[in-house]
């Protein structure tokens, strides 16, 4: 739907006094003082009112602050009809000054009108009202007529320049608050996803941790259902504490990745292939920083498929590649292959799953599948 500038208020940011300056309204006021002070000078002085007179202009003068105030409220709240009622009234007010011998004090109301008609009613309403101050000014005015139709075309660019002047305010305050109502979503935006990183980290550090407990468990469980010997069972359930203890120790390395104080990813693929029995980390290219969602990207990565070949291959050969390209890092994990362990159905199998959710949410992707010999789990990730 178009628009029609005729017919279109000024908006309620540009008729309200929000985000005048204090200087600026303490010059306002001060204006207007000067100028009330003024009209009743004028009015009171020169001994050629009597006493009726005089308290006849009084109240005159009370009435026109109180529908200046009203139509100031009116017009705020975009009524049309009340608006210009008050308006001529406040005209009329003017014509009876000037019928009474006020005529400066009227000269300056229909002035007023003009200038608010045209600052805060729609332009439909302001120019004819406009047009109506102005031409009863022009009409009782004794100046030369060139200076008369200078006055009135420059009090009505008053009008005009006070509006646009309103306008571009409320405009700059509409954009201040789309600007802070954006700041606002994008900090919840901001917060939203750190949390959500931060409950991602956390859970495949458990989904790991609790997913090895449960392969050795799991192992000790069948190995006495087949009533093997005592010292078989003991060295599975040995291993579960351990995957307890290394879970605990990955749950505080998280924690502190969080907050920035995260060990060199070398150093915790070398302590990842420590507890291997045959497993090797080589790295290639230039080391940098990683961002710490890449980082935890590649150490969750590297977990999940040492776990796997645990359940998958038990005894494997693993080779565990790194390395470091201009815009990526990439992670390679193969092994040698080997016969299906006990545990080979235990699991949800979301494991790599996630971890090809946690490469594509950072822009990588992660291919798993069989190899020349065993299996293979590569990631890309771009840093």
């Amino acid at each position: 739907m178009t628009d029609n500038v005729w017919t279109r208020w000024p908006s309620r940011e540009a008729l309200s006094r929000r985000g005048v300056s204090g200087a600026r309204r303490a010059l306002g006021w001060c204006g207007r003082l000067f100028a009330a002070g003024m009209l009743l000078w004028t009015t009171f002085t020169g001994g050629r009112l009597p006493m009726w007179g005089a308290m006849a202009a009084a109240a005159g003068v009370l009435v026109c602050a109180v529908a200046g105030w009203a139509f100031h409220r009116t017009t705020l709240h975009h009524r049309l009809l009340p608006s210009v009622c008050l308006l001529a009234g406040l005209l009329g007010l003017a014509l009876v000054g000037h019928l009474a011998g006020l005529r400066i004090p009227a000269l300056v109301l229909w002035c007023a009108c003009a200038v608010v008609a045209m600052e805060r009613l729609p332009l439909a309403a302001a120019v004819p009202a406009a047009g109506v101050g102005l031409g009863a000014y022009a009409a009782v005015n004794n100046d030369a007529w060139l200076t008369t139709l200078a006055t009135t075309v420059g009090i009505a660019l008053a009008g005009y320049v006070l509006r646009l002047d309103a306008e571009a305010r409320g405009g700059a305050l509409r954009l201040l608050a789309q600007e802070r109502a954006a700041r606002v979503a994008e900090a919840e935006s901001a917060a939203l996803a750190e949390r959500t990183r931060i409950a991602r980290d956390i859970h495949d550090v458990l989904a790991h941790s609790l997913s090895a407990q449960l392969v050795h468990l799991e192992a000790a469980r069948l190995l006495i259902e087949s009533g093997a010997e005592r010292d078989r069972i003991l060295e599975r359930v040995v291993a579960a504490r351990g995957m307890a203890r290394e879970g605990l120790a990955e749950t505080r390395q998280a924690l502190s990745a969080l907050r920035g104080e995260m060990s060199p990813l070398e150093d915790f693929l070398s302590e990842l292939v420590a507890t291997a029995d045959r497993a090797d980390v080589t790295v290639s290219g230039e080391s940098k920083p990683l961002p710490a969602e890449a980082s935890q990207a590649v150490r969750r990565v590297a977990q999940e498929a040492m776990t796997n070949v645990r359940k998958h291959a038990p005894g494997a050969k693993v080779s565990i590649r790194l390395e470091y390209a201009e815009h990526q890092v990439m992670l390679d994990v193969r092994d040698s292959g080997g016969s299906p362990g006990e545990l080979t159905g235990t699991g949800a199998g979301y494991g790599l799953l996630g971890m090809r959710e946690r490469a594509e949410l950072l822009g990588g992707s992660l291919e798993a599948g069989p190899g020349e010999e065993g299996f293979v789990v590569t990631l890309k990730v771009p840093v």
